[in-house]
């Protein structure tokens, strides 16, 4: 019996409005009363429910004398195809008009297809090997994607459906330029007008790709393609198996910070090539495209991920030590001012991320934390420890270059979180048990007691000061002052205010725009009396007394301690490579 193939080709007749035209052909299908073809619901490495079918329109299926064959739609993202013939032909459109690094864009400059809202499958057919032929439009040149040629120009081969949903395209004019490391032939496509120096790129993102090459051991790739989509204001990133999806401001390459901020977001990427891609938990792979794939271990691939873009951008000399630390400081901040972090761990917010992470809301603050700034926490931990138990022995990159030679290279499979402990105490001798048992709790590491083994502290510069608040976030909008957050427990919450309520006048004393009312009162009256907030709440005006109480905010930086010895200042040194 012949084996069924799948063909694809992609047009855009009217890029102008928004929608690739995709022609899927099935070949040798007999035997079979129907078949039923499939579009996933999310894209691996965004934990989302993203419903990519909402965008197929005029599904139809022919043979190939064109005689048309029923249809049937059996839930939001099947369709039944019934059929007594060797090759059907399928027809669908696609609307794209979303700027994400997850989700298709199209107009009339240019095409960036996200394949998981482009292909569909043949069900239990994911194994499939699929070609991809592509018509440009007459005004387009060229094609980015990690995809091999399969011969003609425009025609690409995957293996399988998880190779083709795991390789997006970027079709236009981008301007592309190539670059080897290691052996490996790197290639740049910039889309949007932007100032950057593609010198000074492939120079700085050799660095990088040399030094993750370095802590992983081999890379398993011949062929890697960034993409990057510069828009007025953007900051973010995909992973994929042999490419990745960036976007940022197109002002960002000739401001220091901003650069270095694209360099972490490269390094971030770049890291996952290995880590989740390869070396994963077993929920990652293979992937149900077609519900929530679970798992409580984001926090190591992504918390890690996270410890190391920064770091990564460190030991290439682009942040100095103080930089550096500012940006470790950072995650510190982020989890201890968000109440959420005494009520969600890291290993929650993992599992949670398919319907908190991506749906923020006024209260998220409250009840939940980031599994990336979370995780890096963590992660730091477990180096820090491993370094100073061992001497400066083994670091937290010896444990991920074991992880990836066991769990991918020789058995070729994800791993539990036990497994990977496991490993990292085997490798170094090193116990880590109360670092992954505090992933799974809301209990608090003392973090000092691993930054002072190697001559660094962490230290909240606002522990002594005590000043009122009333635990607000607001905006200036059309000339009104508007509350956006509420922090739990704060005076806010307890006195009733309310998001979307308009802050009218505090004490009598109109509001203006540069805050300083709002401001003179916080310093002017003591903790525990109120302030009387006239506000308007849906049209309707009302009056609430806000207890004045201690301000939680946590402002922490990480330096060297004074008093080190030069023991600890030597383990320091080994940390950041210095």
């Amino acid at each position: 019996m012949l084996t069924p193939s799948v063909y694809f080709k992609l047009s855009f007749p009217e890029p102008q409005t928004h929608y690739v035209e995709v022609l899927m052909h099935i070949n040798n299908i007999t035997n079979k009363q129907f078949i039923d073809i499939k579009m996933p619901v999310w894209a691996p490495g965004s934990y989302l429910i993203r419903e990519y079918s909402k965008n197929v329109e005029r599904l139809s299926a022919h043979t190939v004398d064109k005689r048309p064959i029923e249809v049937d739609k059996l839930n939001k993202n099947t369709w039944r195809i019934y059929n007594n013939y060797e090759a059907v032909h399928i027809h669908y459109g696609i609307y794209a008009f979303e700027t994400s690094v997850r989700t298709s864009f199209i107009d009339n400059s240019r095409a960036f297809l996200s394949p998981v809202g482009i292909f569909m499958h043949i069900e239990d057919h994911i194994h499939l090997p699929t070609t991809v032929e592509v018509e440009l439009p007459i005004h387009w040149n060229k094609i980015s994607t990690g995809l091999a040629l399969h011969g003609d120009e425009n025609i690409f081969f995957a293996e399988n459906f998880d190779v083709l949903y795991d390789s997006p395209f970027e079709i236009g004019n981008q301007d592309t330029w190539s670059f080897d490391v290691d052996g490996i032939l790197h290639e740049c496509a910039m889309v949007g007008d932007a100032d950057y120096d593609k010198d000074q790129l492939s120079r700085d993102i050799t660095k990088i790709v040399q030094e993750e090459n370095r802590i992983w051991g081999s890379n398993p790739n011949k062929y890697y393609l960034i993409v990057t989509h510069n828009y007025q204001h953007a900051y973010g990133g995909l992973e994929h198996l042999n490419s990745t999806i960036l976007a940022t401001s197109r002002f960002a390459y000739k401001q220091a910070f901003s650069y270095k901020n694209y360099l972490s977001l490269v390094a971030h990427e770049y890291f996952h090539l290995w880590n989740v891609k390869r070396l994963r938990p077993k929920a990652l792979g293979p992937f149900n495209y077609n519900e929530e794939n679970y798992t409580t271990g984001l926090w190591i691939m992504e918390g890690i991920t996270s410890y190391y873009d920064n770091m990564i951008v460190q030991r290439c000399g682009f942040y100095n030590e103080q930089e550096y630390l500012h940006q470790l400081a950072n995650d510190f901040n982020t989890v201890y001012n968000r109440p959420g972090y005494e009520l969600q761990s890291a290993a929650r917010s993992s599992f949670d991320t398919w319907i908190k992470h991506y749906r923020p809301d006024e209260n998220s603050q409250n009840v939940s934390i980031s599994y990336y700034n979370k995780g890096a926490m963590h992660a730091v931990a477990l180096d820090l420890k491993i370094i100073a138990e061992t001497d400066g022995k083994y670091k937290l990159d010896d444990v991920l270059r074991k992880a990836y030679e066991q769990f991918y290279l020789i058995e070729n499979r994800g791993f539990e979180e036990h497994e990977f402990q496991q490993l990292a105490e085997d490798l170094t001798g090193v116990t880590l048990k109360e670092i992954f048992e505090a992933a799974h709790t809301t209990e608090e590491l003392d973090y000092n007691s691993y930054f002072n083994r190697v001559g660094y502290e962490l230290i909240d510069t606002l522990a002594n000061q005590v000043s009122p608040s009333i635990g607000v976030k607001t905006a200036y909008q059309e000339g009104k002052t508007i509350v956006k957050n509420i922090d739990r427990d704060s005076g806010a919450w307890i006195g009733g205010l309310n998001v979307n309520d308009e802050i009218i006048a505090v004490n009598s004393h109109r509001l203006e725009e540069n805050g300083k009312v709002l401001d003179y009162f916080l310093m002017h009256t003591l903790i525990g009396d109120n302030l009387s907030l006239l506000i308007s709440r849906d049209g309707l005006i009302h009056t609430l007394e806000i207890p004045l109480l201690p301000a939680t905010k946590k402002a922490y930086i990480i330096q060297r301690k004074d008093d080190a010895t030069l023991a600890e200042r030597a383990l320091g040194n080994i940390w950041l490579s210095i």
